[in-house]
């Protein structure tokens, strides 16, 4: 396999890093540094340090100038990445940012320009796929046809607000993206994945404030309805998640199939079952349920043998494009609608 993939870290904004970092450090890459962004509170850049003290706090002149340094990971504010990961492929580095990769239209032509001129990878981490490992399991599952032909997706991602906990540019609509933007994310690149669609459209788009008034610009309830060449999708995302939940969200993917169907209840089971990952598939013969635990996330060990190789295994550059133009189309089409 050769020497080991060295990666950096530039902005640590958003608590994804953690699992983008520990995914490349469980397949064997070498963490070699990282830096924050001007914004980046104390307290987030301590909490940092303290978890990943064996790699140094560099600038992020020295990261992008260390030839040895392979690919960049981001997870700075969300429209803040567009230009780390530009600045990084212009150096040389293929590019791993969190959701959303973007948040305009503009951000997404220039990143399409850099991957043409650099021939490096700008890629998006879809953690509510690429790290759950219910997925492998419905991707088997697929994959043998136990529902036939793929027609839909239905997507549920609920989140809890937890507003004291959140940066002031989590408010910032340009900053974050918006709700279809952002936490909607997930939903386009698994309709896409799960359907196989290589082209797709927004047919319908809504987001609303139904219960921030204290916060009027601030959209907590959003839902889109989509069309792919391999199938038909509707996402619905909101910021409601009720303390009472166990953890922050009841994040949920059911497939149609032509002879049956999937539902993935990705971090609980409130009719009682235990823990998370749960998978449940009907069809002729009857309900199966399937514990995806231990099933793995193959999507980290296939990007490394992708910056060793030059291939397109973890995910294609196509996919990751596609998902983030519908994210922000979705968004645009929304917004439109409330003017």
């Amino acid at each position: 396999m050769g020497s080991r993939v060295k990666f950096a870290v530039i902005g640590v904004d958003h608590g994804h890093i953690y699992g983008m970092i520990d995914g490349l450090l469980s397949v064997g890459a070498e963490f070699s540094g990282w830096c924050t962004g001007p914004e980046t509170p104390p307290e987030v850049t301590g909490a940092f340090a303290s978890c990943y003290d064996a790699a140094p706090m560099l600038s992020e002149e020295r990261i992008l100038e260390d030839a040895d340094i392979s690919v960049i990971l981001s997870a700075a504010i969300n429209s803040d990445r567009a230009d780390i990961a530009i600045r990084s492929m212009q150096h040389g580095k293929d590019v791993l940012v969190d959701k959303p990769g973007c948040t305009t239209f503009e951000q997404l032509s220039r990143l399409k320009d850099a991957v043409q001129a650099t021939g490096r990878r700008w890629l998006v981490c879809f953690s509510e796929r690429l790290t759950v490992e219910s997925t492998t399991v419905v991707d088997r599952l697929i994959g043998e046809g136990r529902i036939g032909r793929v027609v839909q997706t239905v997507g549920l991602g609920p989140h809890r607000r937890n507003a004291h906990l959140r940066p002031a540019w989590f408010w910032d609509r340009h900053r974050s993206g918006g709700i279809l933007n952002d936490i909607c994310a997930h939903q386009y690149d698994q309709f896409l994945h799960f359907t196989g669609s290589t082209e797709a459209r927004v047919i319908s788009a809504h987001i609303g404030n139904v219960a921030n008034p204290e916060r009027p610009d601030f959209m907590d309830f959003g839902e889109v309805l989509l069309e792919g060449n391999g199938g038909r999708g509707y996402a619905r995302v909101d910021w409601l998640t009720p303390d009472g939940l166990p953890t922050w969200g009841d994040g949920r993917m059911t497939i149609l199939g032509t002879e049956g169907y999937i539902e993935m209840r990705k971090y609980v089971d409130i009719g009682g079952q235990a823990g998370g990952d749960h998978v449940i598939l009907v069809d002729a013969k009857g309900v199966e349920r399937f514990n995806a635990g231990g099933a793995g996330t193959p999507f980290f060990g296939r990007l490394l043998q992708d910056v060793r190789e030059r291939t397109e295994t973890a995910m294609r550059q196509d996919h990751a494009f596609l998902a983030t133009e519908l994210s922000l189309q979705a968004q645009k089409m929304a917004e439109e609608k409330i003017r």
